[in-house]
């Protein structure tokens, strides 16, 4: 059997969640832009809802499937403060600017193009838009690039769930996509509607993608 299937074979039965290892960092970029009010698009079960939930004043969380995002509302049931709604991007409350945005493995699912001038829109001035995104490999350096990731992997999957898995824990269990655009693209588009945005690629097939809107006296 080839290599690629071994390793396969071997993360389904130590899984771990590489979209949960960047909510930390995530979190962070939204408390050092001193955020209050946090819209988290593609909320999931609710990991990294809880984290901004400890250092901004309110969560509103979308989720558009609806076991997820039960499973994320039951959760802060006793939280005033974290609303949850079964919903999507385009469901979101179109009179509503935040303080900051945060979508992790979630602009993939989306036309990119409009989804970054709607998420420019939502946000008030001075706000900040953080995302930990998937791309399309497209090409030698990309595959040289995942070299790394595929190699530390496993051991991630070893450390954080040692013991075999029958399945995927609940908070991996929400609908996939394949990623559509090349990280070449989204940087391309990033710079015409986001100016000033810093992309990174990152480690365990991920990117992240900073922008800070306009002040308020900055604003065309």
């Amino acid at each position: 059997m080839a290599l690629p299937s071994h390793l396969d074979r071997f993360n389904r039965r130590h899984p771990w969640s590489h979209n949960d290892h960047y909510g930390p960092w995530a979190a962070a970029r939204v408390a050092e832009s001193g955020a209050r009010h946090v819209l988290d698009v593609g909320c999931g079960t609710g990991n990294l809802a809880a984290l901004l939930r400890r250092r901004t004043e309110t969560v509103t969380g979308l989720e558009p499937d609806p076991a997820t995002a039960g499973a994320a509302a039951a959760r802060f049931a006793d939280d005033p403060a974290v609303a949850v709604h079964t919903t999507g991007f385009a469901g979101r409350d179109p009179r509503r600017r935040w303080d900051a945005i945060t979508l992790v493995a979630v602009l993939h699912h989306l036309p990119l193009v409009p989804t970054l001038r709607e998420l420019r829109d939502c946000l008030t001035p001075g706000g900040r838009l953080v995302v930990v995104g998937c791309f399309r490999e497209s090409g030698p350096a990309d595959l040289l690039a995942a070299l790394p990731a595929m190699v530390a992997n496993p051991v991630m999957g070893l450390v954080k769930h040692p013991a075999r898995a029958d399945a995927p824990p609940v908070n991996m269990t929400a609908p996939t996509a394949d990623p559509r655009e090349s990280l070449a693209e989204i940087r391309a588009a990033a710079a015409r509607e986001l100016p000033g945005a810093r992309i990174r690629r990152r480690l365990f097939w991920r990117y992240t993608l900073v922008y800070d809107a306009p002040a308020a006296g900055d604003r065309a």
